[in-house]
């Protein structure tokens, strides 16, 4: 039969009536309170996309990358018009509509989605299908149509191929459900939704619950101690609009609340005491906690829905959130931007995306903190790739909330001011468990300062304690990819991240890029692959090498056929002379790093490669200010990489520069005429040759002299007798491979205590 009734419903029967529509069944078999509802069968779908000849267009239309925002929404575009301009078979029609004709009163009734892989235990799959409310006898059959189609939304899609559900084995079914005409709604959690404590949390509006559920507006808020059986907390939010049907149209609109109801609560103690009453039976039905939609119209509650709780941390340690600091180490109340709802653990800093549209997510790159009137289940892709979510309207059990949790994107709802306050590329810190934004340049405070005061600080990479060092021990990075793994070893910075990975990995040259997408798209790429460091290292210094690419490595990329020839690229077109030969492509570097200090990015360092004279600083400098950088007030350096820079050094340093970086891989091979990939002269290359360290320790004195950082980042910086002799002579910092910070350190630190011992005992 294309239709069952709730009574011939229950949890055993998820295949066919879905998730929402089983546990209705259960409910009212239960002898809750539901209103009455039947079911279009899971099977009524399959048979529609399999006899109409749509289902293999339908699967092969939804198979992409979840990943690429413009492929899903044509996608879900796709999968829409072949459902929606299909016609329904005769005899199913006649079913549907004999069913809904049972109803007394020719009601409006609410047409809810109910897909087979849906409000399972461990997947909620929230608001990922559509619900429409007010549904008259005439629209029913459309509004059936758009529950299907709505199987493959954007949202429904993602959600799906992140939780590992092939497309192909979910169907769907569709509850028709006489309307309650609410007067009060919301939604209830029988425990806390993150840490399981035991305590009913209930959200309450006026109207219809879609305005909670959606976060259309931000509801009163209580909470009910079921250990000691009473009310814990009551929170009565500003509740400035609601959701009803029009008398006329008999649709669903949006009212401006009466002023004088805005901030009345909503719940009474009796309504209050009832809900508790039934969140408990529903519970010990269920044997495991529920989120439960529930409606009060004439004095009577009504349950709408309950499914499980799927948020809940079974590890949560309350002293900490969910990124590993404690929550007494956030910032000072006086410090705080907004506040609202902490709806999801965790402490992130990144950039602020004010989104008011849901065509503004693709500016959303990752990391960054979603920033949004109110959140509904679009934002899902988007909320991925984010750090955080921050919404003016909202609460605790609004659905993208939910998804917040179950992403584990810490998450503050409700806070009223956000888009208002907060603005594009602002640098905040979300603090999901406290419910509150702060500036994101602000240290945090601590208890009594001791940890500021220690001789030594925790190595993230889980080896024991960072010993503390006179000189910087930084790491190299060669790929964005790789940002969050170089920042868990607790180096004091990067000495080294490669801009010609970044470019490399577009698989075109820099010209190429730019003729098929545009400069802006190839600033931006630079701009995204440099903020993935910078952020995943703030506030310590990222030190950043323009394009050093050779020819021939170029020559492999797509627009390389136009790469000049050379016997050996090492010594040709590469470095600080290729950007001053073509400064175009140059000033497009350029515009990447004033991007990004717009953005508060203050940690980035700006360094040029293969500089042989003060010359070439001079024209660089030069190009700098012409792409909006002031040299003087931005950290920036030079490779020395060539005998002419460290013979030249004084030069250099009267160019005004912060500091210089060993490249001790070319400064061998160029100070020994050995090619370092020349297999028959291998064994003459040496990099603590006496010639190749006569030209570091030079340099590092005469930098000494000028107030210029020194630092080294080539493969020699992890010789134990190279960080001996460096850190003799008094080098800044040292920046090696990853696997190489903790050695790097030690060696440092014992080297350093050889010094004191010996100014000690002289």
């Amino acid at each position: 039969m294309p239709v069952a009734w709730l009574s011939a419903v229950s949890t055993s029967d998820v295949d066919s009536a879905g998730g929402k529509g089983a546990s209705l069944g259960e409910l009212r078999d239960a002898g809750l309170p539901v209103p009455p509802a039947f079911v279009v069968t899971a099977d009524t779908y399959r048979t529609f996309i399999e006899e109409a000849g749509i289902a293999e267009d339908l699967f092969e239309a939804v198979d992409v990358d979840s990943e690429d925002s413009a492929a899903l929404a044509e996608a879900e575009q796709r999968a829409r018009e072949l459902i929606v301009d299909t016609n329904i078979p005769e005899r199913v029609e006649s079913s549907i509509l004999a069913a809904y004709d049972d109803f007394d009163g020719d009601p409006f009734v609410a047409v809810r989605s109910s897909a087979t892989a849906e409000d399972l235990p461990d997947a909620s799959f929230a608001g990922q299908q559509e619900t429409f409310l007010n549904v008259d006898r005439e629209d029913l059959l459309d509004r059936i149509k758009r529950c299907w189609a709505s199987l493959f939304t954007q949202r429904a899609i993602y959600y799906r191929n992140e939780q590992g559900f092939a497309h192909e084995d979910v169907d769907i079914a569709v509850v028709v459900q006489r309307m309650v005409d609410a007067e009060k709604s919301g939604v209830m959690f029988t425990r806390h939704p993150s840490t399981g404590d035991p305590e009913i949390t209930v959200e309450a509006a006026w109207g219809l619950g879609e305005a909670v559920v959606s976060g259309a507006v931000s509801p009163d808020n209580y909470t009910y101690d079921r250990k000691a059986e009473s009310v814990e907390t009551v929170t009565v939010a500003t509740k400035k609009t609601k959701h009803v049907r029009d008398d006329e149209t008999g649709e669903t609109v949006e009212r401006t609340v009466a002023d004088d109801r805005q901030d009345e609560r909503v719940l009474d103690e009796g309504e209050l005491a009832e809900l508790h009453s039934l969140g408990e039976l529903i519970e010990d039905h269920y044997e495991q906690p529920q989120d439960v939609e529930w409606a009060i119209t004439e004095g009577n509650v009504y349950l709408l829905q309950s499914r499980p709780i799927t948020t809940i941390d079974d590890n949560v340690d309350e002293s900490r959130n969910g990124h590993g600091n404690t929550v007494d180490d956030a910032s000072d109340d006086s410090d705080v931007l907004v506040d609202g709802l902490g709806a999801s653990p965790g402490t992130v800093t990144g950039t602020a995306r004010i989104v008011g549209t849901l065509d503004q997510l693709d500016k959303v790159n990752q990391g960054d903190i979603i920033v949004t009137e109110m959140t509904t289940p679009d934002m899902v892709p988007a909320m991925k790739r984010a750090g955080a979510l921050v919404t003016d309207e909202g609460g605790m059990t609004s659905h993208a909330a939910i998804v917040s949790r179950e992403l584990g994107v810490p998450a503050v709802i409700g806070s009223e001011t956000a888009t208002s306050t907060l603005t594009d590329d602002q640098i905040v810190s979300v603090d999901g468990d406290r419910g509150v934004v702060v500036d994101g340049h602000r240290e945090p405070s601590t208890d009594d300062g001791s940890e500021a005061q220690s001789s030594a600080v925790t190595d993230q990479s889980g080896g024991g304690n960072k010993p503390m060092t006179a000189t910087d021990i930084k790491v190299n990075v060669s790929i964005p990819e790789a940002a969050e793994r170089a920042a868990a070893t607790g180096a004091d910075g990067v000495g080294l991240l490669r801009m010609e990975h970044m470019v490399l990995s577009t698989n075109k040259t820099p010209q190429q890029y730019v003729a098929d997408h545009g400069e802006e798209a190839f600033v931006n790429t630079l701009t995204d692959s440099m903020r993935t460091v910078a952020e995943a290292f703030y506030p310590r210094p990222v030190r950043v090498r323009t394009l050093d690419a050779p020819s021939d490595e170029f020559r492999q990329l797509e627009g390389g056929e136009d790469e000049p020839s050379e016997h050996n690229p090492m010594l040709g077109y590469r470095g600080i002379r290729r950007s001053l030969d073509d400064p175009e492509t140059f000033k497009l570097q350029l515009r990447a790093f004033r991007k990004l200090y717009e953005m508060g990015y203050d940690s980035l360092e700006l360094m040029l490669p293969l500089v042989n004279d003060a010359e070439d600083v001079h024209r660089a400098k030069s190009l700098m200010r012409e792409a909006g950088i002031d040299p003087a007030k931005r950290d920036w350096g030079v490779m020395v990489e060539t005998p002419a820079s460290a013979l030249c050094i004084e030069d250099l340093c009267e160019t005004g520069l912060d500091f210089v970086s060993f490249g001790t891989n070319d400064l061998t091979q160029y100070t020994l005429a050995v090619d370092r990939n020349n297999g028959t002269v291998a064994d003459r290359y040496d990099e603590l040759h006496p010639a190749v360290m006569r030209l570091l320790h030079d340099v590092i004195e005469t930098c000494r002299e000028y107030d210029v950082a020194t630092s080294i980042c080539g493969q020699a910086a992890s010789k134990p007798r190279m960080i001996q002799e460096l850190v003799d002579t008094g080098i800044t910092s040292i920046s090696v491979n990853v696997d190489a910070v903790q050695n790097a350190q030690k060696e440092a630190k014992r080297v350093e205590q050889r010094l004191i011992l010996e100014s000690v005992r002289d």
